[in-house]
């Protein structure tokens, strides 16, 4: 008999998938398999896993490391980019160690450089990613993603066909379909789990390699949440909140605490771990898998996209679908892009949404607890 388990441990589940999955992937190294390790959600993975690899998101969200990273980079870079390179030449990140070959992208400046000197230590492979979203800009994502195929092709002796590809596309959107019905289940007003919760699962799911057992062990989790809602079992009325910016995981979820621990509750997320990498799927019907993969993947909104239409886009029908109070966005010092952009989305969000709207710039330091609890809690009072 199957033992259904309670939905609080299966969140813990997911949230110790990263430290489990150190395990697995010794093994599935042991087996001969491919890793192919990134660190953005630009990474064409279908490419990879069209090959037989296995796809890994590195390490990257902790201050654990940044020292080291500073004998080399400036203190004043992203701390998102020093702890990159600093677990890449401390060789704590067991994901890193076991990757064949790094994926890079030419997103910003100091991802740029950091691949440089990487590449020193490490196989990277990196990806010209245009910075405009134009017809002009989608020819040469498309040659870029050829490319990397050829290049996986060569490095491991192995021929990647058009089928191989269709299949990972068809497989890659499984997944999204089953993670974006999860994220649709905070829809719900007053929302089933809390923000938290949710993160959990979303994050945790991209350390789980067998990628095709997915889909059926989060469709099971939304089933249980919304018999469980039907049911009665739900929080409390809460303001509803929007969270955006930059890369959330690891010492950043000091935000979301300071969000659902204050009162609030996140009901959805832009962040690159939550609605941007989930919402649009593959087009499974295009002719040219090559021209379909980049057409998906270059319409990601980030902020190095200029302009950058898709992530208002987004962020507009976020808003209305989840019913949101007020958006929170969360910078990294030093990330030029999205600290920039803020005065776009505070604009977007104030004057055409007419709801309120806050941006709190952090590091990956807990010195700021505080501060962030005393802001987060006027804001949430506000509304």
């Amino acid at each position: 008999m199957e033992v259904i388990k309670e939905l609080p441990e299966v969140f813990e589940e997911f949230a110790e998938q990263r430290k489990n999955s150190f395990l697995a992937m010794k093994q599935l190294k042991d087996k001969g398999i491919p890793v192919v390790g990134a660190y953005c959600t630009y990474f064409p993975k279908e490419i990879a896993t069209a090959m037989g690899a296995a796809t890994v998101g590195l390490c990257s969200t902790s201050d654990e490391t940044i020292t080291e990273a500073e004998k080399d980079l400036p203190k004043n870079l992203c701390p998102l980019i020093k702890s990159s390179y600093g677990f890449a030449k401390a060789d704590k990140c067991p994901f890193f160690y076991f990757s064949d070959v790094v994926v890079g992208e030419t997103t910003c400046d100091g991802k740029k450089k950091m691949y440089e000197y990487m590449s020193e230590f490490k196989d990277v492979f990196l990806m010209e990613l245009p910075n405009t979203q134009s017809e002009e800009a989608l020819k040469l994502w498309k040659s870029e993603i050829i490319r990397f195929k050829e290049y996986l092709e060569k490095k491991f002796e192995v021929t990647i066909t058009e089928d191989d590809i269709r299949k990972a596309i068809h497989e890659e959107n499984k997944v999204r379909k089953s993670l974006k019905r999860f994220y649709e289940v905070m829809k719900h007003d007053p929302a089933p789990i809390t923000g938290m919760d949710q993160f959990k699962v979303l994050y945790g799911s991209g350390f789980k390699f067998d990628r095709t057992a997915i889909p059926a062990e989060v469709d099971g989790i939304v089933e249980k949440i919304e018999r469980e809602y039907a049911e009665g079992k739900m929080l409390n009325k809460r303001p509803r909140i929007l969270l955006t910016g930059c890369p959330v995981g690891g010492a950043s979820e000091k935000v979301i605490k300071a969000i659902e621990e204050n009162g609030g509750v996140v009901v959805t997320y832009e962040n690159c771990s939550g609605a941007k990498s989930i919402d649009k799927l593959v087009d499974e019907e295009d002719p040219d898998v090559y021209d379909a993969l980049a057409r998906r993947y270059i319409d990601i909104g980030c902020s190095v996209m200029t302009p950058n239409p898709n992530r208002l886009e987004l962020l507009d029908r976020l808003i209305d679908e989840y019913k949101v109070d007020g958006v929170v966005e969360m910078t990294l010092q030093a990330c030029h892009t999205y600290n920039v952009e803020t005065l776009g989305i505070r604009r977007f969000v104030n004057e055409k949404k007419g709801i309120p709207y806050i941006n709190v710039e952090t590091d990956y330091s807990q010195a700021d607890i505080g501060q962030l609890n005393t802001r987060i809690t006027a804001f949430l009072e506000m509304l």
